[in-house]
Parts: structure tokens; sequence; C-alpha cells
């Protein structure tokens, strides 16, 4: 995995093998944070990074000075291997949680003006996500939720629903709930 922007660009980390993850591919990270950087002051906003997995979309926040990142993992090898990743860098921006993603939606009451779920593809409930983040209202004021999921899968049907851009078999499907 590769930082493309910020204080830690062009750094390249190797996650351990043994990782249930699969990563965000630099072009798609790219894109995204080009529609995100041109939206949002980072100094000014908090992240809520749901299945943090290596910790690619966190460390990348924090490598462009976001405010806050909570990053979410209910695998430990995973929240020790960020975590390594957030000591050697001194990267205090980011904070993690080993949790369940789905029981921390349900019972979490901060809100954010971004939330960036990369479950894994085979996950058959990834459309509770979008629902769970309404429900308990988890964003602010014109905050987005981003879910990553595979490009055969469908979203458009869940509340918030604005848009899906397509990366090669992965897509980010955005949902706001702004009224």
């Amino acid at each position: 995995m590769r930082i493309i922007g910020g204080k830690l660009k062009g750094i390249r980390m190797n996650a351990p093998a043994s990782l249930p993850v699969r990563p965000t591919t630099d072009m798609a990270k790219e894109a995204l944070f080009n529609i995100l950087y041109n939206t949002y002051d980072f100094d000014s906003c908090q992240v809520l990074d749901l299945f943090c997995g290596t910790g690619n979309i966190s460390i990348e926040f924090a490598s462009r000075g976001i405010k806050q990142v909570t990053a979410v993992d209910k695998h430990s090898g995973c929240i020790y291997w960020v975590q390594s990743v957030v000591d050697k860098y001194k990267l205090n921006e980011i904070r993690l949680k080993k949790a369940d993603v789905f029981k921390f939606l349900e019972t979490h009451n901060q809100s954010y003006q971004i939330i960036f779920a990369d479950p894994p593809y085979d996950l058959p409930t990834i459309p509770l996500i979008p629902q769970l983040v309404a429900k308990n209202k988890l964003l602010t004021e014109n905050g987005l939720l981003v879910v990553e999921h595979p490009s055969l899968l469908k979203l458009n049907d869940q509340p918030g629903y604005t848009e899906t851009r397509r990366y090669g078999n992965s897509s980010f499907s955005f949902f706001n709930y702004t009224p």
C-alpha cells in the first residue's frame, strides 16, 4: 500500500500477508480523495473509517491533515498493524477501536463529517451500513457516507443514496442524509 498525498506521500507500507484484507486500489483511493479534499476542510473534519483493515484510508486521511480519524475493525491483527504504523509515524490523529462494526454502529452516538466503509465484499449485510448510519444520525449536516463495495452490488435503494462511481470491480456509493 502506498500513501498518495500529504506529509507521508510516497511511503510504501507492506502489511502482513496474514491479514484478511483487500486494500483499496491506489487509483480508486486517489479518485476518492480528490472528491473529498475538494469538498471538506480536512483541518476541522472528523472521520470514521469502518472495516479499517490495513488502515490504508485512515493513514491517508492522517497524512493529509485530517483533524481526527476513528478507525474500527474487529480483527486483532489489523488493529495491531495499524497501531504499529500510528506509533512509527506519530499519527496521533488516528484512534483505533477493536469492535464489530455493526454493533459499533448500533451503539455509537458521535457524528462525523465523513464516514468511509470498506466491508469484506462477500459480506451479505453491506446494505445495513447506510441504514444504521441514517438511523443513528452518525453524519453531521452535509456529512458524507462512502461505502466501497463490489460493482455488481447495487445500493441505490438505500436511504440517502446520491450516486455510485465505479472503478473496475470496485465501486464507491455515496450517501448524504442532509434535508
